[in-house]
């Protein structure tokens, strides 16, 4: 469903410079004269007022002459010509609003700016055509998962909402702590930017469990940018940008409750609950838990397939609106989660637990909270000044078993992290001139002190206190000011240019200069071309983006001298948009190399029973390409189809041999059919993913360095996986049930080593495929809206 939208504050635009759609076109046209142009907005809140009715005001002799009429454009614009005989005065109207009459100045190329007030109160309209999920207006290249499309599957969390979707792979991280993680163009979820409403969240330490910490009803709509993206938002994204838009409380259904339960013994339960307390304030409480207290072992490997894990995790945002061109938003959040993996026989009694069987334990406590205020000049609507801030405490302790060593261990190997943030960012828009060319700038702060302690369980007879000290703690505290500046140009025909350019002071790294610039070209009705570079810049967290590898044998080596992870992202799409059987249809193909000129790289082919991280060797390239193609269809009413394939070659210099990323699908296709009968009472899906060849590095293997050679990594099997759903409406209750990997497909050993974790190839980090198999699930579903 296309949402009819009432308000958009300033803060709701920073992750997209303003683009203004072609004006309106008239429906009489009488004349040559120079036309009248101007923008319908809402009164105080200056929000743009599509389908708005301009009409000249004729004198009673004219009462006989045609009427000239314009309608203004989704951006609220219009061009209205004039009549053969004089005429001053303009009518303007629109559903819900009171109309106004207004005097047209006498020059020759008047631009007006006519503001509504709002009228009667409408009741809800229900429009059930849905817009393309690729964007045809922004510059960058967006594809939008819609709330209709989060229901598809279970989408219990950010993890499960990309089911239906090709852009974003999903992956597990390890075979012992269950967590996924997402990659997008080829490269780790950490190099692309997860942003929730448009501010930067769940980064840094929180990054290896984080699509776990948002809960799927609590979830809108997802947009993923592909290529660096807007320099509003800072200067992490090098693969992307994935954007997570939350229930809205003045938007928002009253009340929803989700209820999932599958044959795994997992729970979740979902309350969201909005209240409209009067016309300016409105607030909404999301709640969400989780437990599955149930010890699976399918694979019969003696360890659990999946973790036993509770969360408890609440959301509070209030939200004010002044009329007269004042928003703000503020919000409070907490999160606990707890995990247990192992053996099924590991109970976590202490420190001595860990040495008998094979255990895993990891506990997070998260507490965020935000600010966001945006004031419109009433009489100027296209400018805005709009403040963030928002800040976070992130505490995370974990503990392993330790790894194989001839050492005799002392204790579990453990890795506690906390991290304290602060962001700030002030933010100016205005044009020049006119609306064609519009402009962006602003300061921002960024505060991360990170504070790491590693253990692995062994003290080296070599190494001194101090040594042994430094070794086991990595602290940094960064302070980043900086400042940006964004120019859109639009010519309301074809052609929109973004140029952005920010400069930050990182305290521990210098000057850093980040330059972005997204190109948009319509070259016919239905035809979009877009083009993207930019540069990206981000610190690495060596073990929390390993943090997989933990659950092995293997024994982390880290560089004393980690630099900082810069790339150049290079890319563009096509778009064409045309119908098939008389129906909507859209085809998407689009191209990003991604060339690094420094990467920290984590290395498990050098060495066995090893993982090396450093900085990328001097003459070492990194790099990763991405070609993807999607069709998307409607070939009868109801009936939906979505077909892609992915192409992805990522390669990394290992040891000065460039050798492919493990675990990475160099091919991939997609199938997605739904189907939903009238008023969307019944509803079914169904998902296809195959999965090319992928490359492995196990425990006990290394690349031939040194030999003269090819080194040639071993590869996971091809493979498909089948997902179904059937869901079923009523009038406020939703019954659904799914079943995911029908064909209940698995990795046939996804830990090596099982039979003895404590031995030296022990490793559940290279996992490529399903662990536990088939897995079938019941939901339910009440709202009042």
């Amino acid at each position: 469903m296309i949402p009819i939208r009432r308000g958009i504050p300033l803060f709701a635009l920073v992750a997209f410079p303003l683009v203004w759609l072609p004006a309106g076109r008239a429906l009489a046209q009488s004349s040559t004269i120079t036309p009248v142009r101007g923008e319908v907005t809402e009164a105080g809140k200056a929000t743009p007022l599509p389908g708005a009715i301009v009409r000249w005001l004729l004198d009673a002799a004219d009462a006989n002459a045609p009427v000239i009429t314009a309608v203004s454009d989704e951006a609220g614009r219009f061009k209205l010509t004039r009549p053969a005989r004089a005429a001053s005065r303009l009518v303007v109207q629109a559903l819900g609003y009171r109309p106004d009459t207004v005097v047209v100045p006498s020059t020759e190329a008047p631009y007006l700016r006519v503001a509504l007030r709002a009228g009667q109160e409408l009741g809800e309209v229900t429009v059930t055509e849905r817009a393309p999920s690729y964007s045809s207006i922004t510059p960058a290249n967006v594809q939008v998962i819609s709330a209709r499309d989060l229901t598809k599957s279970a989408c219990c969390n950010l993890a499960e909402s990309f089911e239906t979707n090709a852009s974003v792979e999903v992956t597990t991280s390890d075979a012992v702590s269950g967590a996924k993680q997402i990659q997008l163009l080829g490269l780790d979820g950490s190099y692309s930017l997860l942003t929730v409403d448009n501010q930067p969240a769940l980064r840094g330490l929180a990054a290896p469990y984080r699509l776990g910490y948002l809960a799927g009803p609590w979830i809108e709509s997802i947009e993923i940018i592909k290529g660096t993206g807007s320099v509003v938002n800072g200067y992490e994204a090098i693969s992307g940008q994935v954007n997570v838009k939350l229930k809205e409380s003045d938007k928002t259904d009253q009340l929803l409750f989700n209820m999932y339960g599958n044959d795994l013994g997992k729970f979740d339960i979902n309350l969201n609950s909005s209240v409209r307390i009067n016309p300016k304030w409105s607030t909404v409480l999301l709640l969400h838990t989780d437990y599955l207290g149930n010890r699976v072992d399918r694979n019969n490997d003696r360890l659990l397939d999946l973790p036993l894990a509770t969360q408890f995790n609440a959301l509070n945002k209030w939200k004010y609106l002044s009329g007269k061109g004042l928003v703000s938003e503020v919000g409070l959040g907490a999160l606990r989660e707890t995990r247990q993996g192992g053996q099924l026989g590991f109970r976590d009694t202490g420190p001595e637990a860990f040495l008998r069987h094979y255990g895993t334990t990891q506990a997070t406590t998260r507490y965020t909270g935000y600010a966001k205020t945006s004031f419109t000049w009433p009489s100027r609507p296209f400018q805005s000044l709009g403040l963030l801030l928002s800040g976070t405490d992130h505490r995370f302790t974990s503990a392993y078993s330790p790894a194989y060593s001839p050492a005799p261990a002392s204790g579990p190997r453990t890795y506690d992290g906390t991290q304290q943030t602060g962001q700030g960012t002030l933010l100016f828009q205005s044009v020049l001139g006119n609306t064609a060319h519009v402009y962006r700038a602003g300061l921002s702060f960024l505060y991360d002190d990170y504070r790491e302690i590693f253990q692995d369980g062994y003290v080296y007879s070599t190494e001194t206190l101090e040594e042994r000290h430094n070794r086991e703690h990595r602290n940094r505290r960064e302070l980043v000011p900086g400042a940006f500046a964004e120019y859109t140009y639009q010519n309301s025909r074809n052609l929109t240019v973004v140029a952005g350019l920010r400069t930050d002071r990182h305290n521990l790294y210098g000057w850093q200069v980040t330059p972005r610039l997204n190109l948009k070209y319509d070259a016919a009705k239905n035809t979009v071309l877009r083009a993207a570079a930019g540069r990206g810049f981000r610190v690495a967290n060596p073990i929390a983006d390993n943090a997989a590898v933990l659950a092995s044998a293997r024994q982390f080596i880290i560089g004393n001298s980690l630099r900082p992870e810069r790339a150049w992202n290079l890319g563009g799409s096509a778009t064409q948009y045309f119908t098939v059987l008389g129906r909507p249809a859209t085809f998407v193909a689009d191209y990003y190399h991604t060339e690094f000129d420094n990467q920290v790289v984590a290395d498990m082919y050098t060495a066995p029973r090893a993982i090396i991280i450093n900085n990328l060797l001097p003459g070492g390239r990194s790099f990763a390409r991405s070609l993807q193609g999607e069709l998307q269809v409607e070939p009868l009413k109801g009936l939906g189809v979505k077909g892609a394939y992915k192409y992805l070659d990522v390669r990394t210099t290992y040891d000065g041999v460039l050798l492919p990323k493990p675990l990475t699908p160099t091919h991939r296709a997609f199938l997605n059919v739904a189907y939903a009968s009238a008023f969307d009472k019944w509803r079914g899906d169904a998902t296809v993913q195959w999965y090319g060849q992928r490359p492995l590095s196990p425990i006990q293997s290394m690349h031939a360095h040194g030999s003269g050679q090819e080194y040639v990594p071993e590869v996971a099997p091809r493979y498909a996986l089948l997902n179904a759903q059937v869901t079923r409406a009523f009038k406020r209750l939703v019954l659904y049930a799914g079943v995911e990997n029908l064909t209940d497909y698995r990795q046939a050993n996804p830990i090596d080593g099982a039979a003895n974790p404590f031995g030296p190839n022990f490793d559940a980090a290279m996992v490529w495929g399903p662990v536990y198999g088939r897995l079938t699930y019941l939901g339910v579903r009440y709202k009042i809206e």
